[in-house]
């Protein structure tokens, strides 16, 4: 496991963290939404608001979701199931920087980020 992976999940654990102790949240509702980041989306948090509270760009479906003047550093949170991924793309779909894993955050800077492209593993 490389360093880069612990500090994302020590992140992505304060994050949950937050999440389940603020306002009194009920144990199923905390399983289902982290940082009000709906299960089974992916969503980006507005630049430099750390913690994670309230998202302004929410996905659902696979495939490539274009971003606009997104800049500086951002929460990007993957709530979806296991085995489903965000990818942070330079163009759209293509060129993927880096993977946010199921249930898992990053802290990143979206600058040269064009797209997020959801995905889903399929064994062969």
């Amino acid at each position: 496991m490389t360093v880069r992976r612990l500090l994302r999940g020590a992140a992505a654990l304060a994050l949950a963290t937050a999440a389940v102790t603020a306002g009194g949240t009920t144990q199923a509702h905390a399983a289902d939404s982290w940082a009000n980041c709906p299960y089974g989306a992916v969503c980006i948090y507005p630049q430099n608001q750390n913690p994670a509270v309230s998202p302004s760009h929410v996905f659902w479906a696979y495939g490539p979701h274009r971003i606009y003047n997104q800049f500086g550093y951002h929460w990007v949170l993957n709530n979806q199931s296991d085995y489903a991924f965000a990818h942070l793309c330079r163009s759209v779909g293509t060129d993927c920087y880096d993977t946010v894993y199921a249930q898992e955050g990053l802290y990143f800077n979206l600058d040269p980020i064009n797209s997020v492209t959801l995905s889903e593993w399929r064994p062969t």
